[in-house]
Parts: structure tokens; C-alpha cells; sequence
């Protein structure tokens, strides 16, 4: 009975729905048949933003203004009218009379349905009940919205819709539309720190015969010109590396990497990274370079480096912790892996913690699986875990005072890696023996392995000087000083199945 009525209801709606959208098609022929279609408009002259007139009011006050913007509502009283227009700096209010704009504009404003674009000229002016407003003199459709905007039945709640028609979502949820203005501030406020600096900003090929860099599974295609089967990068590193080899001592690119992986709260298969390399400089430089960046962006955009993520406060004005994995591991779960000297010795202590692993992980990968199963929940302040084994560290240069570890560091915040830098490995002849066993790894069955890169090879015999090295993950930056949860809430486009499937 109950799942009758609300079929009954849903076809009550739908119903009235398409009433609606057949009303504005009605409205859009009336306009072209009497020579006024708004999609013949080509341009409209707008002189401030809604917020510039009400946090400067005193400036604008009895002064024209023109804005234009969505009609995100309208009430109609007679001969005089209220209505608010939502712009990119926020909405404001518009007081239409008939008197002053016209007899004839005034019907047409009276037609018009929320979710139009309009242009409105007049005076700001403020309300007896005190309200910044503007006092039209003219009122233009600009564009006739032939959708009707969610809310007017449901809502824009559900999260999936949300995500597939982004341009909704900015229109009906203000915070959204915060969070992408803060984004691109981000983004340019790094480019700033970095050109400050004395970086130079560079741009890496996309496509790729070899996807080296990172531990991941690539996207293949195929380059029909050429006919050759190639790759979508899956990080920035070689080509970097490269510049640094011809003599380009700071550079960086901020750009899109696709890795063929699962999509979760933390993951998307094309995210943004940001890289960069130094050279004469090591993995401590990185961690000084990193900490200045991440506390100045945060002072930049938010104007302050003390933020809120998840109701927890996250202090980036203070030094970050500085702490090896295997000195983390014996802090946070007293397990003591300066003890464990071979491989089934480590295997063993997994084993005795439940911790599962492949029979090809070797002792440095279980540290790794050991770490991320016990260290990894409680790094929510900024830390940065130093000093990875060898095992997981393909592209870095050992410890020379333990060759089992390399000088590298991975920066957590709110239990997530925020950014993974090195000293860079600038020995070609060890770099091959790194790439070989990375290839037995691929040949195992190891799908996220490297294999041999002969030109970048080739690039290391030239010479490298010694060189530091740092990837950001630009989007969980964007997540935590956005206050933001997914990752999909920080792309404007995230990847999502095709709807129906």
C-alpha cells in the first residue's frame, strides 16, 4: 500500500514537473516570436560583484551599479517586487518597481523563473530593515533556464547527482563553490611560494612509454600515428630529473597523473601532483622546503596556519615531528625491528601481529605493511616518517650510514600522506640494479613495479648532481585546508561510473 501511494506521488510529480519545463519553453518561443530571444544576447556589462557592494556599501551607496548573475528568487507584490541574484561573489537583493523600470518591463520581469540569468541596473540602496539592495531601473534576461533547479522538489542531497552535474551544485550549495575558489587560490599561492624561491615552472609529457616514478598500475593506450602502445604517466619524476641532469637547478611542474587503481575517500584514478627537485640539496632541505610551503600557502588562503579538519585542530605553525618508521613503529606499537635482521625473521613478526603480506615482500616491504597497519592512525598532527627501507624506495639514495634505508620521508597529516620526498638517487650503476629488481617484481606478478627506463639510465651516466626531490598530493592539501572529507569534494569533475551502469 505504502510503496502504491508513493509511486503515486512520484507520478504526481513528475507530472507537474513537466508542466513546468513546457511553461518555459512556452516563454522562450514568446520571446523569439516578439523579437526578444535571450540567446541572442552576446554581452552584458557588469561593473562590481554582489559582495563588493554590500562589504563596501558606503562606497556604493546611491551610486549605479550593474551586476548580473541566476534570479534565485522572486517575490511579487503588485507593482513592486523583491527579488535576489546569486553571482560569483555571493547574491543580493533587488527591489523592482514598476514605476521604475517600466510598464512593459515589469510584465516581463514578472515572467521570468528561477534559475534565468539576468542583468540588473540601479542604485544600491539599503532597506527600512536594513538590507543592502539594489533599486532596479532596468532588469535584462540575459539566458532562460529551461531546467528546473533541484531544490524545487528534492534537493541537491544526493551525493552521486551532486558529482555528475557539478555545474548544480555550484549553483545551489554557496560552501561548494568555496571550496573551489580556495583551490584555486591554493594552487596559485603555491606557484608564488615556489617562483619566490627561484623554481621554474616546467611542463612533462603526459604520454609515455615507460610510466615510471611511482608504485602503480598505469593506464595503457595507443598512439595510432606512431602505432605504438603507450602509457598515461603516473608521476612526474623521470622527465623531471632530466632538466635537473641539463642543468635546470629548481624546477617543478603542477600537473594531472592517471594511476589505474580504486577509487575510495583518499583515491582518484587522475589526481593532481605537484613535483619538484633541487639540486645540491637533500631530503632534510625537502622537509624544510615542505614544512615553510604547506605553514605559508595555509597563512596565505586561510589567514591563519592553525586549521580545523574533522573537528580537530591541526597546527602547522609549529615544527613537524621528525621520526624514522622504525623509530615510529617501536613508539606507537613498542615492536623493536632493529632487532629483525632477515627476511623470515620478519615474516615471522607479522605473522605474529596478523599482518598479512605476498611471499615475494622481503623484509623492508613487512616494515612498510607493519607501519601502515600500526603507525599510520595515529600520525594526525604533522609528521614526517624518515628513513625507508630500501625495499619500497626504488628511486632514492641509501643511507650511507645503513644501506638498508634510504633518506627519504613520507609527511602524514590527519593519518594521511601529504608528501613523499627523497634524496634523490643520482648512481646510475645502482640505478640499474634498483630498475632489475623492480623488473623481477613486474615478472612476479607485481603490477605497480617499475621497469628499466635505458634513457633516464642514460641521463644519470651524464651526471646528476645530488639532488633532493618532493611530490605533493595537491588535492588532499586542497582537503585539509578546505575542511573537506573526499577527495571528490576537491575535484570538480571526479571520476564516477557511467550513470546507469
Amino acid at each position: 500500500m505504502a510503496e502504491q501511494q508513493n509511486q503515486n506521488q512520484n507520478q504526481v510529480v513528475e507530472e507537474d514537473l513537466n508542466h513546468l519545463l513546457k511553461v518555459r519553453r512556452e516563454k522562450l518561443a514568446e520571446l523569439q516570436e516578439s523579437g526578444k530571444d535571450p540567446f541572442k544576447v552576446t554581452k552584458y556589462d557588469v561593473t562590481v560583484h554582489s559582495s563588493e557592494i554590500k562589504e563596501n556599501y558606503e562606497v556604493w551607496e546611491g551610486k549605479e551599479v550593474s551586476i548580473a548573475g541566476r534570479l534565485m528568487s522572486k517575490r511579487v507584490m503588485g507593482k513592486a517586487s523583491f527579488c535576489n541574484v546569486q553571482d560569483l561573489k555571493g547574491n543580493i537583493q533587488s527591489y523592482v518597481a514598476r514605476d521604475s523600470i517600466g510598464e512593459e518591463s515589469y510584465k516581463e520581469f514578472k515572467k521570468l523563473d528561477i534559475g534565468d540569468i539576468v542583468g540588473i541596473k540601479g542604485t544600491a540602496f539599503t532597506t527600512k530593515t536594513g538590507e543592502v539592495s539594489i533599486h532596479a531601473e532596468s532588469v535584462e534576461l540575459l539566458t532562460k533556464s529551461l531546467q528546473i533547479l533541484p531544490e524545487k522538489f528534492h534537493g541537491l542531497t544526493n551525493t552521486d547527482l551532486r558529482y555528475r552535474q557539478r555545474y548544480v551544485d555550484l549553483i545551489m550549495n554557496p560552501e561548494v563553490r568555496d571550496t573551489f575558489v580556495k583551490r584555486s587560490q591554493i594552487i596559485k599561492e603555491i606557484r608564488n611560494h615556489l617562483d619566490a624561491q627561484g623554481f621554474m615552472e616546467v611542463e612533462t609529457p603526459m604520454l609515455v612509454a615507460n610510466a615510471g616514478g611511482a608504485a602503480a598500475r598505469p593506464f595503457d593506450t595507443h598512439y595510432n600515428a606512431l602505432d605504438e602502445d603507450v602509457k598515461l604517466r603516473i608521476s612526474l619524476e623521470l622527465y623531471l630529473k632530466r632538466l635537473i641532469v641539463g642543468g635546470l637547478e629548481r624546477v617543478y611542474e603542477i600537473g594531472r597523473v592517471f594511476r589505474n587503481e580504486g577509487v575510495d575517500t583518499r583515491h582518484n584514478p587522475e589526481f593532481t601532483l605537484m613535483e619538484l627537485y633541487q639540486a645540491y640539496t637533500d631530503y632534510h632541505g625537502m622537509m624544510d622546503l615542505v614544512e615553510n610551503l604547506f605553514r605559508e600557502v595555509a597563512l596565505k588562503v586561510l589567514g591563519t596556519a592553525v586549521v580545523t579538519y574533522d573537528g580537530v585542530e591541526i597546527d602547522l605553525s609549529k615544527p613537524f615531528e621528525r621520526i624514522s618508521m622504525v623509530d615510529a613503529l617501536k613508539k606507537y606499537k613498542d615492536i623493536d625491528f632493529t632487532a629483525i635482521h632477515t627476511d623470515e625473521e620478519a615474516k615471522a613478526l607479522a605473522d605474529q601481529y596478523h599482518v598479512a603480506y605476498e611471499a615475494r615482500h622481503k623484509k623492508g616491504d613487512i616494515l612498510s605493511l607493519l607501519f601502515e597497519e600500526f603507525v599510520e592512525e595515529h600520525l594526525i598532527q604533522p609528521t614526517f616518517i624518515i628513513d625507508h627501507p630500501v625495499e619500497i624506495s626504488p628511486l632514492t639514495k641509501k643511507k650511507p650510514s645503513d644501506p638498508e634505508y634510504t633518506e627519504r620521508f613520507e609527511l602524514f597529516i590527519t593519518k594521511r600522506e601529504m608528501a613523499n620526498a627523497y634524496s634523490e638517487l643520482n648512481d646510475p650503476l645502482d640505478q640499474i640494479e634498483r630498475f632489475k629488481a623492480q623488473e623481477a617484481l613486474l615478472a612476479a606478478g607485481d603490477d605497480e613495479a617499475n621497469s628499466m627506463d635505458e634513457d633516464f639510465v642514460n641521463a644519470l651516466m651524464i651526471g646528476m648532481p645530488p639532488t633532493g626531490g618532493i611530490g605533493i598530493g595537491i588535492d588532499r592539501f586542497v582537503m585539509l585546508l578546505t575542511d573537506s572529507y573526499a577527495i571528490r569534494d576537491v575535484l570538480l569533475f571526479p571520476t564516477l561510473k557511467s550513470a546507469g551502469k
